[in-house]
């Protein structure tokens, strides 16, 4: 992600209008709105404003980077991942476990497949194998919804991941979650990735940790408004 896309989501994660936003800048709206389409970058002074008003470092907000825009507590790392969880999959000749995950994803809730026999009352059960891996996202709801998905390599528990959400506003469409979802890259295989815009939708995510221990958020707006979110967290299991 680079700077002007940064801006964006930051702006739009805090639920500011371009007008809001410059208020606390001292600048224009048209100043924030060609920061946004690339057309310029803020002064110096204003760079350090925008990091202190989000708590995000001036290296993580000017990298062009795949990093998350969270602030970090003490003790955190970038989110990204870790070569434990990869590094266990070789040992079985698996290669690129991050990337399994995307395709699992995409071919299961993401990809509209289709349901298999439910584990739990009312539950809507996916899955998908590659060779020894077996990837299962299983969850309870709609509007509001909570689930896990996990990995097994040749049947032992090797990852997994714990969601909450629900819908808050309306606006909200599945269809475009879908779409933020199955467009997530290797570097960020928690959810979707950490900026994904179409029309009037804005899908973001924020991340801290690795894969080995994660936890993030995710966000759905409509013009500006929020109209869903989800709470995550998962991890390595040994």
């Amino acid at each position: 992600m680079i700077l002007k896309d940064k801006i964006r989501a930051l702006r739009v994660a805090s639920g500011m209008s371009q007008e809001t936003m410059a208020e606390q800048l001292s600048v224009s709206r048209q100043a924030v709105a060609k920061w946004e389409l690339g057309q310029s970058v803020p002064e110096v002074e204003t760079l350090v404003t925008l990091s202190r008003m989000f708590q995000v470092s001036l290296d993580r907000l000017l990298k062009d980077e795949n990093d998350c825009l969270g602030p970090l507590r003490p003790g955190d790392a970038a989110g990204g991942v870790d070569s434990l969880v990869e590094e266990e999959a070789k040992r079985y000749g698996v290669q690129g476990f991050c990337s399994f995950l995307l395709r699992a994803k995409a071919a299961t809730y993401a990809g509209k497949g289709p349901e298999t026999e439910s584990s739990r009352p009312s539950s809507h059960d996916l899955e998908y194998r590659e060779g020894p891996l077996l990837y299962v996202d299983t969850f309870l709801g709609g509007m509001a919804f909570a689930g896990e998905e996990a990995v097994w390599l040749d049947r032992t528990p090797l990852w997994s991941m714990n969601y909450l959400g629900r819908v808050t506003g309306e606006g909200f469409s599945g269809d475009f979650l879908k779409e933020a979802l199955k467009s997530g890259v290797p570097s960020r295989p928690y959810r979707g990735p950490e900026y994904f815009s179409r029309g009037e939708y804005t899908y973001i995510s924020q991340v801290s940790g690795t894969m080995d221990w994660f936890e993030g958020r995710e966000f759905i707006y409509v013009r500006g408004t929020e109209v869903y979110q989800c709470l995550f967290h998962g991890g390595r299991i040994v």
